[in-house]
């Protein structure tokens, strides 16, 4: 698994992180809490069973509000990071190794083209492509943050 694909489980994550972001899509939320219990209810019956996964997955794709997720990754870590502007502390809000060598594999994941031994040019750059990339995968990120 690749360090994207490790930031994006983080955020994304299971069915744990999907309740979580539910509340916040609004009227996504029913829709989730009803998938959730249906699959245990109807277990029994595969039709209704199969057709009840798509729906579960479907508010998890279509709109995981990043923000929310990441605001209280912070507050949960007790630490003062500024993920919105750093990709050090995106990372650290995520509990990840935010070292130089995982911020360069990252930036090869994501198709860096500058100077990795320039790392506060690779860390701009890593911190919109990352957010934007977030974006093209069901995030909800603010456009400020992707400009």
């Amino acid at each position: 698994m690749g360090i994207f694909d490790k930031i994006k489980h983080a955020i994304f994550g299971g069915p744990a992180s999907a309740a979580q972001a539910a509340p916040t899509t609004g009227a996504a939320a029913p829709t989730a809490a009803s998938a959730q219990s249906t699959p245990a209810t109807t277990s029994t019956a595969s039709t209704p069973s199969s057709s009840a996964a798509a729906p579960a997955a479907s508010p998890v794709a279509a709109s995981v509000d990043v923000t929310a997720i990441l605001d209280q990754a912070v507050a949960a870590s007790g630490q003062k990071l500024d993920w919105r502007h750093s990709i050090v502390d995106l990372m650290k809000a995520l509990k990840m190794d935010a070292t130089l060598a995982e911020r360069k594999e990252l930036a090869a994941e994501l198709h860096y083209t500058g100077d990795t031994h320039d790392s506060a040019a690779m860390n701009v750059w890593l911190h919109k492509a990352l957010l934007k990339k977030l974006a093209e995968n069901g995030g909800k990120v603010p456009a400020d943050l992707m400009d």
